[in-house]
């Protein structure tokens, strides 16, 4: 069986889980191709795609949190559609695919997979909703629009993914959140919709001898008897990853545990300014694109804090969890699947900063507790999340698709 994975990134979450599934499914027998945008040549789509919006948009906030798929590039006649059995969908906004392309592939006779990363595929265009219920109908009266009203550009974008929907695609999201909300949604309630996670290679994001975790806080100058705490994101200043209830909660650890010796290690685009308001010394490393000092990172902090307020099946959270660190989360998507409360780390009421520092201080001030939650982390990963055990569902899945 050979399938082609289609996503508009090779970086990002999505470009990352999508990789990940590629290198995995081999051992479950399965032959796996990558297409990406960047792979494709012209960024012409790209650019049509964020004009056309412009008009529209509410401001430049969301600028990049709403998609039309007006445009995108012509694939049909790609030789690894061509050879294709089964044509695997990611993440394909920005330009890669347009509504109308999906619905071309689908006339190949091909049978299609969609596995969602966010809610764009059954939303009149936002990635994730904010709140908003009205795609549980039909979209409409849009908070991301200049102008919202009962026909506006979400409910047009609505209707025609009702329109150019292919019968007999089949959704895949990463977590049972995700599901949930698809099947109850008013486009995809009358499509299969079935909850596999993303893999990972456990070999690869494996726990760090104490004797490395030493030499790598000594190499950031961390005191030995500091404890540390990890921050990711892709860019820190976007709303949805939590920057602000992560510094309150740092705020409030600071004024009630005034002893504590905490850093903070922060991976990602960020800002001197944003590093300098935190209240503990911090550490920001940037962009780390190398895996085994990404490994080296978690590997050497006593526990990550993820404050999303909107995610999915985070990457992160399950790296984290692969190198036997604890999680500290809000109650956020799929979050609690991967985190049991006070099991892999500790899951606070969605947005609350003071059960989020909490948790901060409840890992972190328990030895025996913290060593406990490490060894549940690192086994949750290999009886969950694993590459056999992932390649192997998609493999059982692939073989339920008519035609193949």
């Amino acid at each position: 069986m050979n399938v082609l994975l289609l996503n508009t990134y090779a970086h990002g979450g999505a470009g990352i889980a999508c990789r990940r599934l590629q290198a995995a499914l081999p051992a479950a027998g399965v032959s796996a191709d990558l297409l990406t945008a960047d792979a494709l040549g012209s960024r012409w789509p790209f650019y049509a795609e964020r004009l056309s919006f412009l008009p529209y948009e509410r401001d430049k906030s969301v600028r990049f949190s709403f998609s039309l798929a007006n445009f995108g590039k012509n694939i049909l006649k790609h030789p690894l559609v061509s050879r294709a059995d089964v044509l695997h969908l990611h993440w394909i906004n920005q330009g890669m695919l347009s509504l109308e392309m999906i619905h071309r592939l689908s006339e190949t006779g091909k049978p299609i997979v969609w596995t969602l990363h966010d809610m764009w595929a059954f939303t009149g265009g936002c990635h994730y909703s904010r709140g908003c219920e009205h795609f549980r109908e039909s979209c409409g009266n849009c908070p991301f629009l200049k102008h919202p009203g009962v026909r506006d550009l979400s409910n047009k974008v609505w209707q025609r993914k009702k329109r150019l929907y292919p019968e007999g695609i089949h959704f895949v999201t990463c977590s049972e959140w995700l599901a949930e909300i698809a099947r109850n949604s008013g486009l995809l309630r009358d499509f299969p919709v079935t909850s596999i996670p993303n893999p990972i290679d456990t070999d690869l994001f494996a726990p760090l001898p104490e004797q490395k975790r030493a030499a790598w806080r000594a190499k950031l100058g961390i005191p030995s008897d500091a404890l540390v705490l990890l921050f990711v994101a892709m860019n820190i200043a976007e709303p949805r990853k939590g920057f602000p209830s992560l510094l309150a909660a740092l705020e409030t650890i600071k004024a009630q545990n005034p002893d504590l010796q905490l850093n903070i290690v922060v991976l990602g685009k960020t800002s001197p300014d944003m590093i300098a308001s935190l209240p503990y010394p911090a550490h920001s490393l940037g962009l780390i694109n190398d895996t085994a000092a990404l490994v080296e990172v978690y590997g050497a902090v006593d526990a990550f804090a993820i404050p999303s307020l909107e995610d999915n099946l985070p990457n992160t959270v399950m790296e984290a969890l692969s190198c036997g660190t604890p999680v500290v989360g809000f109650e956020t998507g799929g979050i609690p699947e991967m985190v049991g409360h006070e099991q892999e780390g500790w899951i606070a009421a969605q947005g609350d900063v003071r059960q989020f520092a909490a948790g901060v201080v409840n890992i972190l001030g328990d030895e025996d507790k913290c060593k406990k939650m490490s060894l549940a982390a690192r086994n949750k990963v290999l009886s969950h999340y694993s590459n056999a055990i992932v390649a192997e569902r998609y493999r059982r899945l692939y073989d339920t698709l008519p035609g193949v």
